[in-house]
């Protein structure tokens, strides 16, 4: 796996504020040809009942559903490819609301096979615990829509300041590359 200075230096320089979904020179048909190999690797490894999907006004290609009765951890796992980058490709179990961010990590062991296949595959394998750091580059996410948002309902006497409004506004490197946008 690459070195995590080298891939949060890979999120920043892929980030463009102009292109929120896709890059300015996205290529319909290699990210389509890139899913179908991860898609496949993925079948080939859990059988053919993973399921995929595209992702629309999002900055990810698709997603591979990998269901809990074939990753043998009693849960779903999910495969990402982002549009960005030469194809940012992130792994997550898929646990309840409110679980700690350690148990949406996938096993170690599918981690190294998933890198593997990314390398092979020209792509960049970016951990779940690098993508939940604090989102500082330099496009304006749906978060910092939440801080005007407040600001006018407070200013309006709707709504009341509270405790967590410090976390308004801020956002995940995960939220920029692998979200609805």
């Amino acid at each position: 796996m690459l070195p995590k200075d080298r891939i949060r230096a890979l999120l920043l320089e892929h980030d463009d504020p102009r292109h929120l979904e896709r890059p300015a020179d996205f290529d319909r048909e290699t990210s389509r040809n890139c899913f179908a190999r991860l898609v496949s690797a993925l079948e080939e490894r859990f059988g053919p009942s993973c399921s995929s999907g595209l992702g629309q006004d999002a900055s990810f290609y698709g997603v591979i559903t990998v269901p809990a009765d074939a990753t043998g951890l009693g849960r779903p796992l999910w495969v990402l490819m982002s549009n960005f980058g030469s194809y940012f490709v992130t792994a997550e179990v898929v646990v309840g609301v409110g679980a700690p961010s350690e148990e949406a990590c996938p096993p170690e062991e599918f981690v190294t096979w998933l890198d593997g296949v990314c390398t092979a595959m020209g792509c960049t394998f970016v951990p779940t615990e690098l993508l939940r750091e604090l989102y500082d580059g330099p496009s304006v996410l749906a978060a910092a829509e939440d801080v005007e948002l407040a600001a006018v309902l407070i200013a309006a006497g709707e709504a009341e300041a509270e405790e967590d409004d410090d976390e308004l506004g801020k956002s995940d490197w995960s939220e920029r590359y692998f979200e609805y946008m």
